[in-house]
């Protein structure tokens, strides 16, 4: 049987080219109702509360390994495979998961750029009901932590000038006045771009021209010689965001899981709003 590889952002004709292929693992980050109405071929169902855990009141944590493991190995996904993700929200919940993959150091990954509502726009087939998996062997451990940051590390990193923090909520977050913490405001000296600015609703979704991102990102000073932590509240919006940096080759970016769920309940982090 073949394989195949498809690049980090995969267009629709990319993915159906390479279905069937013995390497490939395509899993779909909607709700199960959603999936087994209508799915990609092949694709397996993840829930997103599967790879992500609370620990009240902060969230969007990374699970224990072990788990993270088990998930993955009941997908049917191995090591082995290249694993392609999509949802129907603009990649939020796909993204998540190809962020935690990156952060166990799997090599092999694509985001289905726009979801389902790309293939579906194009003509591709879907297929209803649940596929059931071989299950497979996942001995997950996170061995590339430079990939996350935790709050100690961004409070020993605010001062430096190649650094950055990029928070990707709503204006009125960042601003203060939609508190979803116990305190409202931002990082000091975080900047703003809202995760949306980066999805082109005109294209089914799809990330926004290259050109248009970089302008959005470079005009913020979000350059690639600086070190960049994006954030949101529970890092849902911004693992968007950090596939957005990594698809335009941004090296030195980290994904802040806990995000403003861990920084704006304790009492004892910096605010500015």
């Amino acid at each position: 049987m073949t394989t195949t590889s498809l690049p980090l952002l995969a267009e629709p004709a990319d993915l159906a080219a390479g279905l069937g292929a013995a390497n490939l693992a395509i899993i779909d980050m909607r709700s199960a109702e959603s999936y087994e109405k209508g799915h990609i071929p092949g694709a397996v169902n993840i829930g997103y509360a599967q790879i992500i855990r609370a620990n009240p009141p902060v969230g969007g944590l990374l699970p224990e390994p072990a788990r993270l493991g088990r998930v993955l190995g009941d997908a049917g996904i191995s090591p082995a495979h290249h694993v392609v993700a999509y949802d129907d929200e603009g990649g939020g919940r796909a993204s998540r998961l190809l962020w935690t993959l990156d952060v166990v150091g799997h090599e092999k990954f694509s985001l289905l750029n726009g979801g389902l509502q790309t293939w579906a726009a194009e003509g591709h087939p879907l297929e209803s009901g649940r596929v059931t998996p071989e299950p497979a062997d996942y001995p997950a451990s996170y061995d590339h932590p430079e990939r996350a940051a935790d709050r100690d590390y961004i409070l020993g990193r605010l001062e430096a000038p190649d650094f950055v923090a990029l928070d990707v909520r709503s204006p009125a977050e960042y601003r203060g006045e939609d508190v979803r913490s116990a305190r409202g405001g931002h990082i000091p000296g975080a900047v703003h771009l809202d995760w949306v600015n980066a999805i082109d609703q005109h294209r089914a979704l799809r990330f926004q021209p290259e050109p248009v991102l970089r302008d959005l990102l470079e005009s913020r000073g979000i350059t690639p010689d600086r070190e960049v932590v994006v954030y949101c509240q529970t890092h849902h919006r911004s693992s968007h965001t950090y596939m957005v940096l990594r698809s335009l080759g941004y090296s030195r970016i980290r994904g802040y899981p806990g995000a403003w769920s861990e920084w704006g309940n304790d009492p004892d982090t910096p605010v500015e709003n």
